[in-house]
C-alpha cells in the first residue's frame, strides 16, 4: 500500500486498495473453491479447472469477439459481460451436475472426466475460432485468454466481493460436514450425512466460485493447486476450520506478494500469471511423483 508512492496519497491508496481487495478476492475464491473440490474428490491433485471452467471463458470470449468484432467487444458494458459469464459458467456446471450427479447416479470420477472431455472441445472450438478471425480480433482473443491482474475493473469488485462473503457463510456452516465427508462416502452416510445434498451444495459453490474469479481476471489453472499444495504442508490438522482460513490466507499472500513483486522490484517484466501456472506445474508434477512412490 505504502511501497514507493511518490505523489499524493488520496490519489495512490484508493487506486491500491481496490487492487489489494481484488487480489484477495481472487485469491479466496480459487483457493476455498479447490479445497472443497479436493475434499469432495478424496484427491489433493485435483482442480476445479478440471470440469472445463477455464475453456468455457475462453471460449466465450471467443465468440463474442467473432460475432461483435473487437471494438464492439472493447465496448461492451463490464457488469453485463461479468453477470453473463457468470451465468453461462454456472449454468453449464449446474446442468452438468444435474445430469450426472442425479439419485441413480452419483459417479464423481465420471462427472471429471466429462468435464475434462468438455474442457478439449471447448479448446478445439476456441483454436477453429481464432482462424477464422483477423489478427486485430485474436489479439483480443489472446488477452482475454490470460489472467490480468493489473487491469482489474473496480465495477465489479462489489459484486465478486458479495459472492465471496455469501458463500463463505454457507461453506463455513458445513465445515464439519466436509471433516466428514474426508472420511469417505460410505462413511459419510452411515454418519448421518445427506452424501448427495451435501456433494450437489459443494459443487454449486465451487462452480460459483471459480466462475466468479474467472470472469473478474481470467482463467488461472493451476494457482489453487498450488496454495492447497503449501497448505496441506503447513496445517497441522485437517479440520476444515482450520483449513479454510489458512488456505485463503496463504492464497492472498502468495498473490499479493507475487503481484507486489512484479510491480516493485521487476518493473512489471513480465506476467504474474505465467509464473503462477510455472509454478503450479511443477508443484503438479512433484505430487504426482510423490503419489506413484507412496502407491509403489
Amino acid at each position: 500500500m505504502t511501497i514507493n508512492v511518490h505523489g499524493y496519497w488520496d490519489f495512490a491508496l484508493p487506486l491500491r486498495g481496490k487492487k489489494l481487495l481484488a487480489l484477495m478476492v481472487v485469491a479466496y475464491a480459487i483457493g476455498v473453491s479447490t479445497l472443497l473440490f479436493q475434499t469432495l474428490t478424496h484427491n489433493p491433485i485435483l482442480t476445479p479447472s478440471l470440469l472445463g471452467f477455464d475453456s468455457l471463458y475462453v471460449l466465450l470470449q471467443s465468440l463474442l469477439v467473432f460475432f461483435l468484432g473487437s471494438i464492439s467487444y472493447t465496448s461492451i458494458d463490464p457488469i453485463a459481460k461479468f453477470g453473463l459469464e457468470i451465468a453461462l459458467m454456472f449454468g453449464a456446471s449446474l446442468l452438468l451436475f444435474k445430469v450426472l450427479f442425479s439419485k441413480r447416479s452419483q459417479d464423481l470420477t465420471r462427472l471429471i472426466l466429462v468435464g475434462v472431455i468438455f474442457g478439449v472441445l471447448f479448446r478445439s472450438l476456441s483454436a477453429l475460432i481464432a482462424r477464422l478471425i483477423n489478427p486485430d480480433d485474436f489479439v483480443v482473443v489472446q488477452a482475454a485468454s490470460y489472467a490480468q491482474f493489473n487491469t482489474l475493473n473496480p465495477k465489479l469488485l462489489g459484486v465478486s466481493l458479495v459472492i465471496c462473503m455469501l458463500s463463505a457463510i454457507v461453506v463455513w456452516r458445513w465445515r464439519y460436514q466436509c471433516d466428514v465427508l474426508m472420511l469417505g462416502k460410505p462413511q459419510a452416510i452411515n454418519l448421518g450425512i445427506n452424501y448427495q445434498r451435501l456433494a450437489f451444495g459443494l459443487l454449486s459453490v465451487i462452480a460459483v466460485l471459480v466462475a466468479t474469479a474467472t470472469a473478474l481476471v481470467g482463467p488461472v489453472t493451476f494457482f489453487g493447486l498450488l496454495v492447497c499444495a503449501l497448505t496441506n504442508r503447513i496445517t497441522r490438522r485437517m479440520y476444515h476450520s482450520e483449513r479454510l482460513v489458512l488456505v485463503s490466507l496463504v492464497a492472498m499472500i502468495c498473490l499479493v506478494l507475487g503481484q507486489a513483486v512484479f510491480e516493485q522490484l521487476l518493473n512489471m517484466a513480465g506476467v504474474l500469471s505465467v509464473v503462477i501456472e510455472l509454478a503450479g506445474g511443477i508443484v503438479f508434477l512433484l505430487l504426482i511423483f510423490m503419489t506413484h512412490r507412496r502407491r509403489v
